[in-house]
C-alpha cells in the first residue's frame, strides 16, 4: 500500500482526543480504514461510524468477525486483519507504540511502515514514539496533543474507601473476580472488563458502569487501550504482571497508559494503589505519570511480513530474520511461529504441505490465534487435527456443526462460559476464512449467533455474581436527593425504591428483603427510614378509616397477644387493672410515625380492642356488674366476682364455698342472671362461645405474662392428643381433660346430666355409650368423666339370684357409706344442678361472621373426628335414645336408696351398636379437689381399699343416716323478687 500521501503522527498521552480526531478524519474522506489494537475497540468505533454513515457502507473485519457489505467504504479492523491491498482514501493506525510489544509488536511495526492511505495517513500513539517516527518516517508531520485534564496521584486507599466512579485494574482473571466479589458485598457490585470478553459482553458491562448502575469497574490492563469511560480514579491492585514469560513490574509507560483512563475530557482524574495489594509507586514514577514525561522508545519489534514459501526451512528462516534497520529488533518467537515449527516436525503434516500453495496454507493454519490460551504445544495439536482436512480441502460441514452444537450450552458459571466463548471465537475465526469450511456463510452465522448467546449468558452471570443492584441503588441515593427517589408499594406489600425491592411493609413494620445479608439488612433499614415517611403517613390514614374486619388479635413472633392490622403487628397487650382492661402498647415499628399519625393509630386500635372485648367477653362484664350491685345478695356477688376473675368459667371445686353459700332462691336468681351450675364446672352461659374462649385465653396470657396459647378449631367439640400447657389454658379454651382427650365443658355437663337421668333413684345403673360415641369420646375418656362426676365403674350385672345374695351382704356397708357421703358431700351440693339453658331472650347471639377469627393452628392429627358447632352438638346429644324412660330432668339425691333400688329398675336393652357400662353413684370429690388437675386413677380404685365396701367414714359402721339440711340460715328474700332485681342488672327482663 505504497503512497506519497501526507503522513501525520498524532502523539500524546491518554485523554487527548486522538481516536476521536481519527474518526473525524476517516468520515471526512470518501473511504478509509482504521486499525485498532483490540477487537473491542474496533467494534465500538464501528458502531459509531455506522450511526454516522449507515451500516450498509461500513465494514468490520477482525479475526473472529467479518461484516463487509458489498458497498462498504469505511473499514474498522484489528491491526492483524487490516486488508492492506485495498486502495482507500484514509488509513490510520491506533496505539502505534504497541510496536514495542513482544507478542504483537511486529504487526504494529509492519502497519506503521506499510499501511498508507491514498489521500491521508495518520499514526496515533504516545509521545514515547516520537524519535522512532522521526527515524522511520522522516516525512511525517508530528502533532502533539496536550491532555485536556490533570492527572494526580492520590496515594494508597483501602478498597472500601475508594471514591465512586473508580476503576480497579488487576492483572489476572482470578484477581479481577476476587476484587469484584468484595465490591459486591459493600458497594453493590462492579462491572467487569477483560480482553477475553466478547464485544457484546464487554459493552454490556461498560454500559452498566456508564449508566450508573454500578459505581465501580474492575478490569485487566485492556482498559488502557482506547476505552472511553467516565472514570474519576484508577486504583492498581498490583504493579506487577505476568507477560507470558515472567512476572515483572509494569513499565512507566504501561502505568501511564492505564492511569490515563482517569479523568476524561476536562474532568480531572487521579490514580493510586490498593492498600496492601501491590506495593507503591516510586516518586519518580509518580512524577513521570503526572507530567507525562517518559523515556522514549528505542526499538520496535519487526518480523518479515512477506516471507518466501519455497520450502519450510526458508519460510521459518525468513520469519526469524533480523531487520537491517538498527531501531528495529527481531520479534521474539510468537505463538504462530512456535506452532509452525511444531507442525514442521510432523511428517504427516509436511507430506501434505507441498509447494508454495501448500506452505502458504500451512502458515495460514499456524496463524490461527490461540484464543483459548492453552499454549503453543496444545494449540499446535489442535491445528494439526484441522490440517488433516485443510491440506486437501475444507472442514466438513457436519464436523463444524457438531463442534458448534457442543458449545451451545448456556449452563455453567462465569469461568465455564468464558471458556466456551474462547472456543467459539476459535471456530468463528475458522468459519470466517474464505476457503476453510464447507457452507462457510452458514457456519459463520451460527458461530456469530452462538457467541452472542454465550455473551448474553456471561453478562447475566457476571451481574448475578458481581452486582447487587439493590445495594448499589441505595448507596448511590443516600445523599441529599434521596427523598426525590420514587418510592412505591406493590400489591404484595413490597417496598420499591427506584424500582428496586428493598423489603416488605408488614403493617407498619419494615422487613428487609429475605435474601439480604446482615450487612445489607442494615443498609436496607437505613434506606427504609429515609424513604418510608410518606408511605407510613398514608397507611396511618388507611388504618384510621379501616373496618373492624381488618383487625385481628394474634400472637406475635414472641407469642405475646398483639393487635394486627392486615396481618401486620400494631402493638402488644400489656396487663391492665383487670382482665378486661389490657393496655395497648404500640410496636416499635410505629415510632416512625409523626405524633398525630401515631395518636390516630393508637386510638383506632384501642377502639377496636374495647369493642371486641365488650362483644366476646360480655358474660364477664355482666358478672363484674353483678358483683358490684348493691341489690344483689352477698353470696351471689361473691360467686360472680370469683367467676369474673377466672374469665367466666371455673371448676366447681374451685368455687365450692361460694356455691354452698347460696340458698335455693339465690341459686335460681343466679341462674336467671346467666350463671350455669354444672356437675364439674360453673360458668356464665356466654363464656363458652368460641369468641369468648379466644379472647379469654388471650387476655389471661396478658395477665400472666405467658405466650398466647394455641387454640383448636372453633368447630371442635372433642380433641384427641391435643396438648394444652396446663389446666388453666384448657379451661380458658372451654374444655375439660380426660386423659389424652378433651371435651367441651357444656357437653361434659350434658353427659353428666344423662348419667343422672339414667340413674334415676337407683344407686347402680347401666348406661350405653351412644351419646359419648357421637361426641367422639372414647370409652376410657367417658370412664374418666364419670369418675370425676362422682360415679364408679362396676363389673357387668350378675345373674339375679347372685345379685340378690350380694345385695343382702352389702346392706350393712351401705349404711356406713351413706353416713360418710353425708359428711363429704353436703346434701345441697352433692349433686350437680341441672344444666339449664338461659331464657330465650338471653340466648347468646351467633358469632359475628364479619370479624376475622384469631389465627388458628394447624390441628391436623390433634383434633378428633367429632367436630360440630355448639348448637349442632347439643341437638345431636338430645337425639340419642335415652337409656331410661323414667329419667328425670332434676338431679337425684346424693344418698340414693340402698339395695332396693339397685338393679331393680327395668331398663330397655341398649342399641346393639353401643356397649353398655354399669356405674354406681359414690358422690363428688371433696371441695377444693379439682379432678381435672390430677392424672387419671387406675380403674376400679376410687381412693379406698375396701374393694366395694364403700368409702371409709368417721362414724360407726351402719350408723344412722343424717337428715338433709341446708346449712346456715340464708336470705329469706322471695325468689321472684331477687330474680327480678338480678334480671334488671343483667338486662334479662
Amino acid at each position: 500500500m505504497a503512497s506519497l500521501s501526507p503522513i501525520t503522527a498524532v502523539l500524546g498521552p491518554t485523554n487527548t482526543g486522538k481516536t476521536h480526531l481519527a474518526v473525524e478524519r476517516l468520515t471526512a474522506h470518501s473511504s478509509g480504514m482504521i486499525g485498532f489494537p483490540l477487537r473491542l475497540l474496533a467494534r465500538e468505533v464501528y458502531d459509531r461510524v455506522c450511526a454516522m454513515k449507515g451500516a450498509n457502507r461500513v465494514a468490520l473485519i477482525t479475526g473472529e468477525e467479518k461484516i463487509e457489505p458489498p458497498d462498504a467504504r469505511w473499514y474498522l479492523c484489528t491491526a492483524e486483519s487490516m486488508p492492506l491491498d485495498r486502495e482507500l482514501g484514509f488509513v490510520a493506525l491506533d496505539e502505534a507504540q504497541l510496536g514495542a510489544d513482544p507478542e504483537r509488536g511486529h504487526v504494529f511495526t509492519d502497519r506503521l511502515l506499510r499501511a498508507r492511505g491514498r489521500e491521508e495517513t495518520m499514526i496515533l500513539g504516545s509521545e514515547t514514539l516520537r524519535p522512532l517516527v522521526r527515524h522511520l518516517l522522516p516525512e511525517a508531520e508530528i502533532v502533539t496533543r496536550p491532555r485536556f485534564s490533570t492527572l494526580s496521584y492520590a496515594g494508597a486507599k483501602k478498597l472500601s474507601r475508594l471514591p465512586r466512579r473508580s476503576a480497579i485494574v488487576a492483572f489476572s482473571v482470578e484477581e479481577v473476580y476476587a476484587v469484584a466479589e468484595m465490591l459486591r458485598r459493600f458497594a453493590g457490585g462492579a462491572a467487569v472488563v477483560m480482553g477475553a470478553l466478547s464485544p457484546s459482553t464487554r459493552n454490556a458491562q461498560v454500559r452498566m458502569f456508564q449508566e450508573g448502575e454500578v459505581d465501580y469497574l474492575v478490569a485487566t490492563d485492556a482498559i488502557g487501550m482506547g476505552l472511553n469511560l467516565d472514570v474519576r480514579h484508577v486504583a492498581f491492585a498490583s504493579l506487577h504482571k505476568f507477560d507470558g514469560h515472567r512476572r515483572r513490574r509494569l513499565t512507566v509507560p504501561e502505568m501511564a497508559q492505564i492511569a490515563g483512563r482517569a479523568g476524561r475530557h476536562q474532568t480531572d482524574g487521579s490514580f493510586g494503589v490498593l492498600t496492601g495489594k501491590g506495593g507503591e509507586f516510586t516518586p519518580e514514577e509518580i512524577e513521570a505519570i503526572e507530567e507525562h514525561r517518559f523515556k522514549s522508545l528505542e526499538k520496535l519489534y519487526w518480523r518479515e511480513s512477506d516471507p518466501r514459501f519455497t520450502n519450510i526451512d526458508t519460510l521459518i528462516g525468513d520469519l526469524e530474520a533480523k531487520p537491517a534497520d538498527p531501531v528495529l529488533s527481531a520479534a521474539p518467537e510468537a505463538v504462530d511461529l512456535a506452532v509452525l515449527k511444531r507442525l514442521a516436525d510432523i511428517p504427516e503434516v509436511m507430506d501434505a504441505a507441498r509447494g508454495t500453495k501448500g506452505l502458504r496454507r500451512l502458515w495460514a493454519a499456524a496463524s490461527l490465534p490461540d484464543f483459548r490460551q492453552v499454549g503453543p504445544e496444545h494449540h499446535a495439536r489442535f491445528v494439526a487435527r484441522l490440517w488433516r482436512h485443510l491440506a486437501t480441502g475444507r472442514l466438513p460441514r457436519a464436523q463444524v456443526a457438531q463442534e458448534i452444537a457442543r458449545l451451545d450450552d448456556m449452563r455453567g458459571d462465569v469461568e465455564a462460559l468464558a471458556q466456551k466463548i474462547a472456543a467459539t471465537r476459535t471456530w468463528s475465526y475458522i468459519a470466517h476464512r474464505p476457503d476453510w469450511v464447507e457452507a462457510r456463510e452458514e457456519m459463520a452465522d451460527r458461530t456469530r449467533e452462538l457467541e452472542q448467546k454465550l455473551s448474553d449468558a456471561l453478562h447475566d452471570r457476571l451481574r448475578q455474581r458481581f452486582v447487587d443492584r439493590r445495594t448499589s441503588v441505595l448507596l448511590r441515593k443516600m445523599g441529599k436527593d434521596a427523598s426525590l427517589l420514587p418510592v412505591s408499594l406493590d400489591e404484595r406489600g413490597a417496598v420499591l425504591v427506584d424500582g428496586e425491592e428493598i423489603g416488605t411493609l408488614d403493617g407498619f413494620r419494615f422487613r428487609p428483603a429475605a435474601d439480604a445479608r446482615a450487612s445489607e439488612s442494615r443498609l436496607l433499614l437505613a434506606a427504609a427510614e429515609r424513604h418510608l415517611g410518606g408511605l407510613m403517613t398514608q397507611k396511618a390514614g388507611e388504618l384510621a378509616a379501616s373496618d373492624d374486619s381488618e383487625f385481628t388479635l394474634e400472637p406475635n413472633g414472641d407469642g405475646r397477644p398483639a393487635v394486627m392490622w392486615r396481618g401486620g403487628e400494631l402493638g402488644v397487650l400489656e396487663p391492665g387493672k383487670t382482665l378486661l382492661q389490657p393496655v395497648f402498647k404500640p410496636a416499635k415499628a410505629l415510632n416512625g410515625l409523626e405524633g398525630s399519625d401515631l395518636a390516630a393509630v393508637t386510638a383506632r386500635a384501642e377502639t377496636w380492642l374495647t369493642a371486641r372485648i365488650d362483644k366476646h367477653l360480655g358474660g364477664v362484664t355482666a358478672l363484674l356488674t353483678l358483683s358490684q350491685s348493691p341489690h344483689a345478695p352477698g353470696p351471689v356477688r361473691a360467686l360472680a366476682i370469683q367467676l369474673a376473675e377466672q374469665g367466666g368459667v371455673a371448676a366447681r371445686a374451685d368455687v365450692a364455698d361460694a356455691v354452698h353459700a347460696l340458698d335455693k332462691d339465690q341459686r335460681a336468681a343466679a341462674r336467671k342472671a346467666g350463671i350455669v351450675f354444672g356437675a364439674l364446672d360453673i360458668y356464665h352461659h356466654l363464656a363458652l362461645k368460641p369468641g369468648a374462649a379466644r379472647w379469654r385465653s388471650a387476655l389471661d396470657a396478658v395477665m400472666t405474662g405467658k405466650p398466647m396459647p394455641e387454640l383448636p378449631p372453633e368447630s371442635a367439640v372433642h380433641l384427641s392428643d391435643w396438648r394444652f400447657a396446663n389446666a388453666r389454658d384448657c379451661r380458658n379454651a372451654g374444655y375439660r381433660r380426660f386423659g389424652t382427650e378433651h371435651l367441651r365443658i357444656d357437653l361434659v355437663e350434658r353427659l353428666a346430666k344423662k348419667a343422672h337421668e339414667a340413674r334415676g333413684q337407683a344407686r347402680d345403673f347401666d348406661i350405653d355409650l351412644a351419646l359419648p360415641t357421637s361426641l367422639g369420646l372414647s370409652e376410657k375418656g367417658f370412664d374418666m368423666l364419670m369418675r370425676d362426676a362422682g360415679f364408679r365403674r362396676l363389673p357387668p350385672a350378675e345373674p339375679k339370684e347372685e345379685a340378690a345374695e350380694e345385695e343382702a351382704g352389702q346392706e350393712e356397708a351401705q349404711g356406713e357409706k351413706a353416713a360418710t357421703e353425708a359428711s363429704v358431700n353436703p346434701q345441697p351440693e352433692a349433686l350437680p344442678e341441672t344444666v339449664e339453658a338461659p331464657d330465650a331472650e338471653t340466648q347468646p347471639a351467633e358469632s359475628d361472621p364479619a370479624e376475622p377469627p384469631l389465627a388458628e393452628p394447624d390441628a391436623a392429627g390433634a383434633v378428633s373426628t367429632a367436630e360440630a358447632p355448639e348448637s349442632a352438638a347439643v341437638q345431636n346429644a338430645d337425639s340419642v335414645p335415652e337409656p331410661s324412660e323414667a329419667a328425670t330432668s332434676e338431679a337425684a339425691p346424693s344418698d340414693a336408696a340402698p339395695s332396693e333400688a339397685a338393679g331393680e329398675t327395668a331398663k330397655p336393652a341398649p342399641a346393639p351398636s353401643y356397649p353398655v357400662l354399669r356405674y354406681r353413684w359414690v358422690g363428688l370429690a371433696k371441695a377444693g379437689r379439682d379432678q381435672d388437675r390430677k392424672g387419671p386413677r387406675r380403674h376400679g380404685k376410687p381412693g379406698d381399699k375396701s374393694k366395694g365396701k364403700g368409702p371409709k367414714g368417721d362414724g360407726p359402721r351402719g350408723g344412722p343416716r343424717g337428715k338433709r339440711h341446708d346449712g346456715p340460715p340464708r336470705d329469706k328474700q322471695p325468689q321472684g323478687a331477687l330474680a327480678e332485681q338480678l334480671a334488671a342488672l343483667t338486662g334479662r327482663r
